[in-house]
């Protein structure tokens, strides 16, 4: 199935990260400006790394949304499924980062760009089989981006698309948690690839022991389900079992990406096996291709954790099979 492509959906937005450590976010005096937004992440993730990435989503007709389009243009991502308006402005975030360089969020999106994608403005043409569509919750939070987003899945869906989800928890973008939880766990039901935190999985089950959670939460679609853990690696569960993939040990200066930058890895490293020929359905029965790909997967986000920004410092392959052997 060769030239198939990674398809992501969703929000892209700039973040403002302080360019200090250790301080409440009222206290931040200077922010730089950084590309990101969880899909836009994944999308550039996988292009930097040599694969062909597409970027759903809307941004304002305003010099943001110019920037956003541009950089991912210039990292490779394809942008002729973005849509541009006048009705809103591109989102913002602003963040501060805390000593561990763990974060914290305040939105400005009331309502931005992205939310305002709408089911007429996605096209089935743009999939095809051996593609692989990525989503998160941000996009399913409210409507018309909650319809375009599930439209985007079930075209995929009828292209035999692999489809991807990462949860992606930000709950004061959320009316309440009642109305997160339920709408998160509705969109589970599409995924075959399922990429949660363990406070992401404690929130959707309620249930503090993690193999119990995951069996709640893994349907007969699900070929890979995987929790994310940090500095400690990652635990996957299929249908065959489980296993874990420890992470490297570095100093984390930011945090921001690192999640999308495994997420980046992982859809690269399928997009690599569906492109070569392999069944990628049949990766629950290969337990030593899954730790290889997380190890991977893993390596990614350890890289970004290392500098500041989210795209910015997205890795290539190269530096990835560096500190591959280097473990």
């Amino acid at each position: 199935m060769k030239n198939s492509k990674v398809l992501t959906i969703g929000e892209a937005l700039v973040d403002f990260i302080p360019n200090q450590k250790g301080c409440a976010l009222k206290d931040v005096q200077e922010f730089e400006r950084v590309p990101g937004g969880a899909p836009a992440n994944v999308a550039a993730a996988v292009s930097i790394l040599g694969g062909q990435s597409h970027f759903i989503g809307k941004v304002g007709d305003d010099a943001f949304g110019e920037l956003l389009i541009d950089v991912l243009k210039s990292n490779g991502v394809s942008t002729e499924y973005m849509v541009k308006t006048k009705e809103a402005k591109t989102a913002l975030a602003f963040v501060s980062l805390k000593e561990d360089g763990d974060r914290d969020f305040s939105f400005y999106r009331n309502p931005s760009a992205d939310m305002l994608l709408d089911n007429t403005e996605i096209h089935s043409t743009w999939f095809n089989k051996g593609d692989i569509l990525h989503y998160g919750s941000i996009s399913l939070i409210s409507e018309p981006s909650r319809s375009a987003t599930k439209q985007a899945i079930l075209e995929a869906s009828r292209k035999s698309c692999l489809l991807s989800y990462d949860p992606n928890l930000r709950l004061p973008l959320w009316e309440n948690e009642e109305t997160a939880r339920e709408v998160m766990l509705e969109y589970l039901q599409f995924a075959h690839i399922v990429k949660v935190s363990e406070e992401e999985l404690e929130f959707l089950t309620n249930i503090e022991d993690e193999k119990e959670a995951v069996g709640k939460l893994f349907t007969d679609k699900m070929i890979l389900f995987i929790v994310t853990k940090g500095k400690y690696g990652a635990t996957y569960y299929t249908e065959n079992g489980e296993g874990h993939v420890k992470s490297m040990v570095i100093k984390a200066a930011d945090t921001t990406g690192a999640g999308d930058a495994f997420v980046g890895g992982l859809l690269y490293q399928l997009n690599r096996m569906i492109n070569s020929g392999e069944d990628v359905f049949s990766i629950p029965n290969n337990p030593k291709k899954i730790e290889e790909i997380l190890a991977f997967s893993n390596t990614c986000g350890a890289i970004t954790s290392m500098k500041l920004g989210a795209i910015s410092s997205l890795p290539t392959l190269k530096e990835v099979e560096e500190f591959l052997v280097k473990r």
